[in-house]
């Protein structure tokens, strides 16, 4: 596992060579979600605690990121802000109602920034569909996991920038996917590959 983590780790230093210490931090506009659907004023006046609740709750989690200066650990901080989304969510469900919570969480989804990895519910149909043992699936973890870490090394280099964010995007995607070639058999690897056929970069909007 070891050697594939230091092969990410070093495309990452490779990559990161700029620095880009005055990073602005674009949170969710959750105004413009309210104007998508409509609110009663006590529903408004709850949503608008939850949502800057939260949002007070990420700046402080990226600005104690932040403080670590060269060393911002981004993948920890895209954990705590995943589990921050879903903490909200939660809350948020008892604030509106079925069709206004689905449009929510579509809304958050959209617009928040997801961690560049396969998430957890991905890496179980990889498991179980490609019929993957414990080594190999050990495998597809390691690779994922440094293939995150890699992106979001090189993240000073390609931020403000899609079309080269997608360029280190792609770079990475193709030493995941040969790190995992090599530990998977053929027949695993072939049911691999069709599962995540359809992952590719997404920017955000």
């Amino acid at each position: 596992m070891k050697s594939i983590k230091t092969i990410f780790f070093a495309l990452a230093l490779g990559a990161a060579a700029v620095s880009c210490s005055g990073d602005k931090k674009k949170g969710i506009d959750y105004n413009q979600f309210k104007t998508e659907v409509k609110l009663t004023a006590e529903q408004e006046k709850n949503f608008n605690e939850i949502t800057a609740k939260y949002q007070q709750l990420q700046e402080q989690n990226f600005q104690a990121a932040k403080a670590q200066g060269g060393n911002m650990d981004r993948v920890a901080l895209g954990i705590k802000n995943e589990e921050l989304r879903a903490q909200q969510s939660i809350e948020m469900a008892t604030v509106l109602d079925g069709p206004q919570m689905e449009k929510f969480n579509k809304f958050v989804d959209e617009n928040s920034r997801k961690r560049p990895r396969y998430d957890n519910a991905l890496l179980e149909r990889i498991k179980t569909e490609a019929q993957l043992s414990e080594d190999e699936f050990k495998v597809v973890n390691a690779a994922n996991d440094a293939f995150e870490k890699a992106f979001n090394d090189a993240h000073d280099v390609y931020h403000g920038n899609n079309d080269l964010a997608k360029e280190y995007w792609e770079k990475f995607d193709t030493q995941r996917k040969a790190a995992i070639q090599k530990a998977l058999s053929p027949e695993h690897y072939t049911k691999f590959e069709v599962i995540v056929k359809d992952v590719q970069f997404k920017g955000r909007k």
